[in-house]
């Protein structure tokens, strides 16, 4: 009797192989050619938009390196508290969140962590300055016309440092924190806007090279003047206050002699020398 032919229980569909050739002939499977690599069109990532304007704006400023989220600026608002006791610490931070009914882990959403709580105490004393002159009116007075720029200048730089009051015994260690290389360009860029807000509010209108050198003199002054703040025992820090004054009187009296490029670079210079000098950078 003969055996009964055995058919495939089911049929190859393959569009490459055939039924037969799929079931008889499986040898046939590795002579199918792939494509080569360079023949395939890889499609290229679109690149992304780039926000950075190559231009300046008055009316569309830049935004602040430093800027932070609602949740970050709750918790940096109210470790600010606790600078007075614990310092630019990682515990006022916690403590701040804590305060705020976030969890202790949430101070990993400040990425700078201890500096960080540097620069927004410095950006809101900015702030506070500014409502000191637009709103509460320090600058006011009967002859506020015939007052100096220099003089209002002097009355600006001791409001800002009196804020320091409370924690100046913590301040030592904030400038030691921000005279870390990584931490230098924030740091000066704070100082900058402070100096350029204080000879702002105090009405400069320069637009010569002196708008850069009374900045830079500005800036000087007060790093200079925060090293005599942290070490000023007499009420009120009149002996800052005399400080300061004796440094805007130099400064004023080396403007009037400053006629050449030449030496407005160089005042430049060795002005920004003695700034890196005052925090403690080994220039």
């Amino acid at each position: 009797m003969a055996r009964p032919l055995l058919r495939p229980l089911r049929s190859c569909r393959s569009p490459i192989l055939s039924s037969s050739s799929c079931c008889s002939r499986p040898s046939l499977l590795p002579t199918v050619s792939a494509i080569p690599l360079q023949h395939i069109q890889r499609r290229k990532p679109s690149p992304l938009p780039n926000h950075r304007r190559l231009y300046h704006s008055q009316h569309h400023p830049d935004p602040s390196p430093h800027e932070y989220t609602n949740s970050q600026a709750l918790i940096l608002t109210a470790a600010l508290k606790h600078v007075p006791t614990h310092g630019f610490t990682r515990d006022a931070l916690t403590l701040g969140a804590r305060d705020t009914g976030f969890l202790d882990v949430s101070i990993q959403l400040l990425p700078r962590g201890e500096f960080d709580l540097i620069l927004f105490w410095l950006a809101s004393r900015r702030g506070l300055l500014r409502a000191a002159v637009e709103q509460n009116g320090i600058l006011r007075s009967p002859d506020a016309d015939v007052v100096s720029v220099e003089e209002k200048t002097r009355t600006l730089i001791m409001e800002r440092l009196r804020m320091n009051t409370d924690i100046k015994h913590q301040w030592q260690d904030a400038l030691a924190l921000m005279s870390l290389p990584s931490h230098i360009p924030l740091s000066l860029s704070e100082l900058h806007a402070l100096s350029s807000d204080i000879l702002h509010l105090a009405g400069d209108t320069s637009v010569d090279a002196s708008w850069y050198t009374k900045r830079l003199s500005v800036s000087a002054i007060y790093a200079s003047a925060e090293i005599v703040m942290t070490r000023d025992s007499s009420p009120d820090l009149a002996a800052t206050e005399a400080f300061v004054t004796r440094r805007i009187e130099d400064s004023k009296a080396i403007g009037t002699k400053l006629t050449g490029a030449k030496q407005c670079l160089g005042f430049m210079g060795s002005t920004a020398v003695g700034l890196g000098r005052s925090w403690g950078l080994k220039i």
